[in-house]
């Protein structure tokens, strides 16, 4: 769907327009008619311009016009801009029409923004075109002359993020059939080559090369060779400290010898959504040319079931020299993690890492689904400035705390660590944020849970039902308030 931003114009043959709740008059620029549309409303609705409920009408000269409800003037936000563009893109789809202008108060980029965000599809596997379904082909959404030109560029700066959010969403739909370690790497180096990035792959011999155990310890039940993908970008002086996003990459989590319940396991190629993250996050930037210097490390591995697949009690030397005993092998994205937090840190030695992954089941159950992600740090002005960033763009963060007496839980008997916390320890996000703590070697470091915040089971406003894409906005926004060079 193509979204663009134009000057104010009636030469639209459908008008999306805005009203704030309880208000007397609609901001049209002089192209609607609008006290004409107020009286409609009053005549045969009792439309009030609640947030996201929809009123339509025909004018004398033919135009569709449909008003939207704004909610409360003075809860107007960044936030409510972006919803209200993907509630009306999902409006326009229900009316079936192909074509309309948005002409309403606030940011037009936004709203813009929102509408673009809530048109993914992943529809390539689909044989025959249902012919009921008429898709939305374009959307203009006006501003006025003085404003147009910096709309138009904050739109495209949008439209990059954008970009980065809908490649990690196709990543993380794919059927693990199309998408393991060495086709996941392909897809990266062919999208990310083209915007300047540069790539490097890791192979099963060079993993070992570097001795990582871990990683290599979790794949060794596939067909599947692993993969550790390097993704660079530098936007700034090579003097500055790159920052570093590492993301868990298993493209079909059977749980291992450790097997998952047979019930729900299709939604496991959903395990590599942290990796996708880092991808999209590095599309962003590299898209909107971020003046950082930043580092992107997916480990991507399938973690399956064959009779040389790792064993409970197995202990493997991950590449930082310690031993971990496997006791659960169904916790293996901190495996992989373990050996990508090391590499990331031994090799690059960066200014901070943060790490994205869909870890553990135990942080839906504190935090329910969706609302919020869980945040693990070492440093709490990098919490505090993650935290502070979700919150503008609307993926929270939860702070879960951290300390010795977590961390002694997973002392292993026989080795340095073991994977799990034994049976009854409860804390099970806490302790597995530990054990990853063993592997950043006290570099600045955060951990995002995102088992519950990765996709939606129902879609929200900006964005359909499926994989989300958290996270994205979230690094993004972080990147550009607090750590981009100023030029």
């Amino acid at each position: 769907m193509k979204v663009i931003i134009s000057k104010i114009s009636s030469d639209f043959k459908t008008i999306v327009t805005g009203l704030f709740e309880d208000d007397k008059s609609i901001s049209d620029y002089g192209i609607l008619q609008g006290k004409q549309v107020i009286d409609n409303i009053k005549q045969f609705s009792n439309f009030n311009g609640s947030f996201g409920e929809f009123f339509s009408i025909t004018s004398p000269e033919g135009k569709n016009i449909i008003v939207v409800g704004l909610g409360k003037k003075d809860e107007w936000n960044e936030n409510k801009e972006l919803n209200i563009g993907g509630k009306i893109y999902c409006e326009l789809s229900r009316l079936k029409i192909k074509k309309a202008a948005i002409l309403i108060e606030g940011n037009s980029a936004n709203i813009a923004y929102g509408a673009f965000l809530r048109s993914f599809k992943f529809d390539k596997y689909k044989t025959k075109k249902d012919e009921k379904i008429v898709e939305v082909e374009e959307i203009a959404v006006l501003a006025k002359d003085e404003q147009l030109s910096d709309a138009e560029k904050l739109f495209e700066c949008l439209r990059q993020e954008g970009e980065g959010i809908f490649f990690a969403r196709s990543l993380i739909t794919e059927p693990p059939n199309v998408l393991y370690p060495e086709s996941y790497a392909d897809r990266i180096k062919d999208e990310l080559a083209k915007l300047g990035l540069e790539i490097e792959v890791l192979d099963k011999k060079q993993m070992e090369k570097e001795n990582m155990g871990a990683l290599l310890g979790v794949a060794q039940g596939s067909s599947k060779e692993p993969k550790l993908v390097i993704i660079k970008w530098d936007g700034t002086e090579k003097k500055e400290k790159p920052i570093a996003f590492v993301g868990k990459g298993i493209t079909f989590d059977t749980g291992g010898i450790s097997l998952k319940p047979s019930r729900g396991m299709e939604s496991m190629k959903y395990d590599m959504a942290g990796s996708a993250a880092v991808v999209g996050v590095m599309h962003a930037l590299a898209g909107r040319k971020a003046k950082v210097n930043a580092i992107g490390v997916v480990a991507l591995a399938e973690n399956a079931v064959d009779g040389n697949a790792q064993r409970p009690s197995d202990v493997v030397t991950s590449m930082s020299g310690q031993t971990i005993e496997v006791l659960n092998t169904d916790a293996e994205g901190r495996l992989i993690l373990a050996d990508a937090l090391w590499y990331t840190q031994d090799r690059f030695s960066p200014k901070f890492i943060i790490d994205l992954a869909t870890l553990t089941g135990a942080i839906v159950v504190a935090l329910g689904n969706n609302e919020y992600a869980g945040l693990f740090s070492n440093n709490d002005e990098l919490a505090n400035n993650l935290i502070d960033a979700g919150i503008e763009v609307n993926e929270k963060l939860w702070r879960f705390p951290m300390n010795e007496a977590y961390d002694k839980i997973i002392d292993s008997p026989i080795a340095d660590v073991q994977n799990i916390a034994p049976a009854g320890s409860g804390g099970d996000s806490i302790t597995a944020a530990q054990f990853l703590q063993r592997f950043v070697n006290n570099v600045c470091w955060a951990h995002l849970d995102i088992a519950g915040s990765a996709w939606h089971e129902k879609g929200t406003d900006i964005s359909p039902k499926g994989a989300v894409g958290f996270g994205i906005r979230l690094l993004n926004k972080l990147v550009e308030k607090y750590y981009e060079v100023n030029s």
